[in-house]
């Protein structure tokens, strides 16, 4: 394992936040090593570290079973810093009062540094931060004194210099702080920690942790996509352990892009990768073709792909028990499905399905890159020797089109009307309707399931979208998401429910629009400005039997964050009028949600 014992290291306390691990990799790409450790470890243990950050979490400091640490922990004398849950469990520690927020904060937000201190060196006065919260503190403890406050939060940033302790409401992780990394570097300076980490570091360390932890009689059989995540952590397992020592599976699901598995063949081929493609659509469509729940859609996908994977084995190896499976998984798969001790399930990813899960438990199962996210894959995978046409491909999920499809129940619970036109009403000629069906988001660290507004094209400037999207998010409970209709300005009262099936007809339907959405987007040279465009079948039309497209291009560095990508109207208007020729495609929407509230993908 990795030696530690020489380092300057900062420990990130875990309380179940979503961005406990981009904290981490925030501080590590500053050259500075970090653990996500326990709340529950030792305060021997808490020693070892130059400085502590208290993460973000989802629950409330006062609920019943919410998770605390030490009141030991604050007498140590090493500098701590609070974010969101954990700025607040401080202040409830040391007898301040925190209550639920009159009006919650889901975004960005306007801060006044009034009192600059060590931690807001080289900082303006007016900053601009990411917020996402709930509650929030309504009192300090004796000796902290206030030094940031936004218009809805009074005590975003709290110090006791004495104490060393910092306190912050908002998230200088995400990349939405537009100097997040300015205070990292603020608080690290206040540990004086010292540099002692970088991505080659961490390859060399990771080889040698391979090397030791899998018995050298032992083979990977790896679950290979075709993506950057699989692609890369199968080229680091070949390092690690040889060639002969590592075989790739590629399962075709039914689910895949247009022409995606003659690219993969080719693609994988030229990086000399060892693999095996097997066609199961037929396995899967049937599996699949009567599901409508979100979560157990990809818990099936997870258990099939490990069933197909079992058949295959048996036909390709004779000595399965000198074999152990092999996953791209990265860190946002383990965190959005509930990950660690505290955290809230966002939405269960298909590589983290219980038959996954009790394959970790036996030892059957590696993952090598699963600390990281995309942004350090892409790093380490240039390290390995890939070229960017592989890096910067475009994320594609594991199930593929199959989380695109939103094969729902109809769903028209939503019944605060009046709340939502009170808060668009002070955007001029902008109409607003609600879609009857709901998708998956994140608010506050915890998984939401809710309704989509859509809006009508009431103007051609995006920052007037943003600020009505977030305005709704945040005041609207029974909303996550918003879209536009672009190029109308009007828009239907109501919308026809027609069910998707998981089946190869849809799946068709989708397949055709993915590539003619990714035609326009090669042709005009905007891929290297998207993260990532997921292109969503959903079950409303004009009448019944027509289906209509969501487009979700998103700005994004790590997926743990991301914002709607404001995409020119000459392109856009020819992508929509491209999708309104494919049959049975009554309406193109576009989604202007950030992430929070909306995750990318819609499931």
């Amino acid at each position: 394992m990795i030696d530690t014992s020489n380092f300057s290291k900062i420990g990130i306390i875990d309380f179940g936040g979503q961005y406990a691990h981009l904290i981490a990799s925030r501080i590590r790409r500053l050259g500075i090593y970090t653990e996500i450790i326990s709340n529950e470890e030792s305060i021997e243990k808490y020693k070892e570290y130059s400085g502590l950050i208290f993460s973000g979490g989802p629950s409330s400091v006062y609920s019943e079973n919410s998770p605390g640490i030490q009141n030991d922990i604050f007498q140590l004398n090493i500098p701590i810093l609070g974010i969101c849950y954990g700025h607040q469990l401080i202040m409830k520690y040391l007898n301040g009062d925190v209550r639920s927020s009159v009006k919650a904060e889901f975004g960005r937000a306007e801060m006044k540094i009034t009192q600059p201190n060590e931690f807001t060196s080289s900082l303006s006065e007016t900053e601009i931060v990411w917020m996402s919260h709930g509650d929030e503190v309504v009192s300090l403890p004796e000796g902290f004194d206030v030094f940031a406050s936004t218009e809805n939060c009074k005590y975003a940033g709290v110090i006791s210099k004495e104490k060393k302790i910092i306190g912050i409401q908002f998230h200088p992780e995400v990349t939405h702080t537009e100097n997040g990394e300015v205070f990292f570097k603020n608080f690290i300076g206040i540990t004086k920690s010292t540099k002692s980490w970088n991505m080659d570091e961490f390859l060399n360390n990771k080889i040698i942790e391979l090397q030791q932890t899998i018995p050298e009689n032992k083979k990977v059989f790896m679950l290979v996509s075709g993506g950057v995540d699989s692609t890369v952590a199968y080229a680091l397992l070949a390092r690690a352990l040889g060639n002969d020592r590592v075989k790739g599976l590629l399962v075709d699901t039914g689910f895949m892009r247009k022409k995606e598995v003659n690219l993969l063949k080719r693609t994988l081929k030229n990086l000399n990768i060892n693999i095996k493609i097997t066609d199961a659509s037929n396995h899967f469509y049937e599996a699949l073709k009567k599901q409508t729940d979100p979560e157990k859609k990809r818990k099936i996908i997870g258990a099939l792909f490990l069933e197909v994977k079992n058949r295959v084995m048996e036909k390709i190896i004779t000595d399965p028990e000198n074999w152990i499976l092999g996953q791209g998984t990265i860190y946002p798969d383990t965190i959005e499905s509930g990950g660690t001790k505290h955290s809230s399930t966002i939405k269960t990813h298909h590589n983290r399905v219980d038959e996954i899960l009790e394959l970790m438990k036996e030892g059957k199962l590696i993952e090598p890159i699963k600390e990281l996210y995309k942004d350090e894959v892409r790093d380490l995978g240039r390290i390995l020797g890939f070229n960017d046409v592989i890096i910067n491909r475009h994320p594609f999920p594991g199930p593929g089109l199959a989380v695109r499809m939103i094969s729902s129940e109809k769903d028209e619970s939503f019944k605060d009307y009046d709340e939502l036109n009170s808060v668009i009403k002070h955007f001029k000629r902008a109409k607003v309707s609600v879609l009857p069906l709901k998708s998956v988001g994140v608010q506050g660290d915890s998984r939401s399931y809710k309704h989509c507004a859509v809006l009508s094209d009431f103007t051609r400037k995006w920052d007037k979208y943003n600020l009505i999207s977030t305005d709704i998010t945040n005041n609207v409970r029974d909303i996550n998401r918003v879209v536009i209709q672009p190029f109308n300005k009007k828009i239907p009262k109501n919308f026809y429910f027609n069910p998707i099936k998981l089946d190869k007809s849809h799946s068709d339907i989708l397949r055709t629009a993915d590539f003619k959405v990714n035609q326009i987007l090669n042709k005009t040279q905007i891929n290297g400005e998207i993260w990532q465009l997921p292109v969503v079948l959903i079950p409303v039309g004009k009448k019944k039997g027509f289906f209509s497209i969501v487009l979700r291009p998103v700005e994004s560095q790590e997926a743990m964050t991301a914002n709607f990508y404001p995409m020119k109207r000459k392109i856009l208007k020819e992508i929509v009028k491209s999708l309104l020729k494919i049959p049975k495609i009554s309406y193109v929407f576009y989604d202007i949600t950030n992430k929070p509230p909306g995750t990318i993908e819609w499931e």
